[in-house]
């Protein structure tokens, strides 16, 4: 199944924006697809991705739009690297690009 773009829902306040926007814009650069970027839509980010215990969803998240309309969280939160506490973009990276190995076989 094709993958028609990446869908990024963030708010640029937030800390970790910018490394869901660089994840992002290469995963759609080495996949030579469009990336749209929507900013606080709670609309969408509460109906495809992941919520809390509340049922509220959190920002950023990332999605794929596939060619039957069908969305899928590919990464919505940033891993903790256990030694230094801080983000582990490579392991991000890793998550979202085996999220969308799966996505394109099903």
């Amino acid at each position: 199944m094709s993958i028609d773009k990446i869908v990024l829902v963030t708010a640029k306040h937030l800390p970790q924006h910018k490394y869901f926007e660089n994840i992002a814009r290469e995963l759609a650069s080495e996949l030579n697809i469009e990336l749209e970027i929507l900013e606080e839509d709670y609309v969408f980010v509460n109906t495809y991705g992941e919520k809390d215990e509340f049922g509220l969803a959190w920002l950023p998240q990332l999605f794929i739009v596939m060619h039957n309309d069908i969305v899928k969280p590919i990464l919505t939160k940033l891993p903790i690297n256990e030694k230094t506490l801080e983000f582990d973009i490579e392991k991000a990276r890793q998550m979202a690009r085996e999220a969308l190995e799966l996505a394109s076989r099903s």
